[in-house]
């Protein structure tokens, strides 16, 4: 009696198995693949900040909250928070499409490098929702990527990759930078 028995929980232990098998198959073989060739969603913006310099309180988009002296010429540990609006073009008194609202801080001692934390806040007739941009900003280089981390609306649990290119720097008060934003992961 005892061998029959183990005989049937064999069986089904076996079916069981072999059932957890093929659905884990079936769930991997529908799993979505991303092709870096062909994103989802593709647009460009253009990113505005002036950092406050204790004149320009009406224009400021951008505050520095911490500026250590003396750590170097490349603003290392300087930490700035921003709510700059982004446009379709270059002109900084077009109509925001959306703003950056978050911080970016200064983390190379060496060069100039930053780290920055953003989320884009659309509140437009063409897009609604937000887009979480965060990653190393090496400054000295042509383009940087950042990456999408998610988003929420239109944009919800996208993710992708926001390029950077900078149109225009005019020292510490003023820079324009492109934002070439293709999202692989759209909902």
């Amino acid at each position: 009696m005892s061998s029959l028995v183990v005989k049937q929980l064999f069986k089904s232990l076996f079916s069981f198995f072999l059932l957890v098998l093929l659905f884990s198959d079936t769930v991997l073989s529908f799993r979505k693949t991303l092709d870096p060739k062909k994103p989802c969603k593709h647009f460009s913006f253009y990113f505005h900040d002036i950092l406050y310099d204790g004149d320009n309180v009406a224009n400021a988009t951008s505050a520095a909250i911490v500026s250590p002296p003396g750590l170097g010429n490349f603003k290392f540990g300087k930490f700035v928070i921003f709510d700059d609006p982004i446009t379709t073009d270059k002109n900084y008194l077009s109509k925001p499409l959306a703003r950056a609202q978050g911080f970016y801080f200064y983390d190379m001692k060496m060069d100039f490098n930053a780290w920055f934390c953003y989320t884009l806040v659309f509140n437009s007739s063409e897009y609604k929702g937000t887009l979480n941009i965060m990653g190393a900003d090496l400054m000295m280089e042509p383009t940087r990527d950042l990456s999408v981390v998610g988003g929420t609306g239109d944009f919800f649990m996208a993710r992708g990759i926001a390029t950077f290119v900078t149109d225009i720097f005019q020292g510490a008060k003023y820079f324009r930078v492109k934002m070439d934003i293709k999202l692989y992961e759209c909902y």
